[in-house]
């Protein structure tokens, strides 16, 4: 029977005893926290919560307009699932607060891509996927129908390079743009917003 104890001298070991890892049970964990003075709190700021929600549930306009739709819609699938990481597609930019241009852009769809980021609510983001997306592409000489960037139209946040980009290309971008979410000063910005505008207004 293992005792936890090292065995006394001149008596041999019957059987391995099992190697302790670094992190301890959870229970454990929680006993230590408790027994801390204020150890059953967790301290953060209300803006930290506040962007650690923001960048856990981005909600995608998943707007593919060529072939790199094709791979955001395998980044959607059971596959790589990205709603393991809170990112569940919308139909409609009134519940989206993420845009994911897939593919070429024309210059005929540039303004309903305009539109309907101004119908998204703020704070909304943009990823460019794809290298037409991002600069043209193929197209981006002697071509007089294809936009040379969708960020000619509304301002990107995330570009994803490839042509085609693979679905895991994609996930990175989202993880990127988690990361610029979490530590964006989102309260401070809207905060120094209104006061700019009582000041404007006297």
């Amino acid at each position: 029977m293992a005792t936890g104890l090292p065995p006394a001298a001149g008596e041999a070991r019957s059987e391995p005893q099992p190697r302790r890892t670094q992190i301890g049970p959870l229970a454990e964990v929680v006993e230590v926290l408790d027994s801390l003075p204020g150890g059953g709190l967790i301290l953060t700021t209300v803006e930290s919560a506040l962007n650690w929600g923001r960048a856990s549930s981005l909600w995608p306009l998943t707007f593919g307009l060529a072939c790199c739709a094709i791979e955001m819609m395998a980044a959607f699938a059971s596959r790589f699932d990205l709603d393991r990481l809170g990112v569940i597609p919308r139909a409609t930019p009134r519940q989206a607060d993420l845009m994911i241009v897939a593919g070429r852009c024309s210059i005929k769809m540039a303004p309903i891509v305009r539109r309907l980021w101004e119908q998204m609510p703020e704070p909304r983001y943009v990823i460019s996927m794809g290298s037409c997306a991002t600069c043209g592409g193929p197209f981006f000489y002697d071509n007089y129908s294809i936009l040379k960037g969708v960020d000619q139209v509304v301002p990107v946040d995330v570009y994803v390079p490839g042509c085609p980009p693979r679905p895991e290309a994609l996930i990175e971008g989202i993880l990127k743009l988690q990361e610029r979410i979490k530590k964006e000063p989102f309260l401070r910005r809207q905060a120094y917003a209104a006061r700019d505008g009582q000041a404007g207004a006297r």
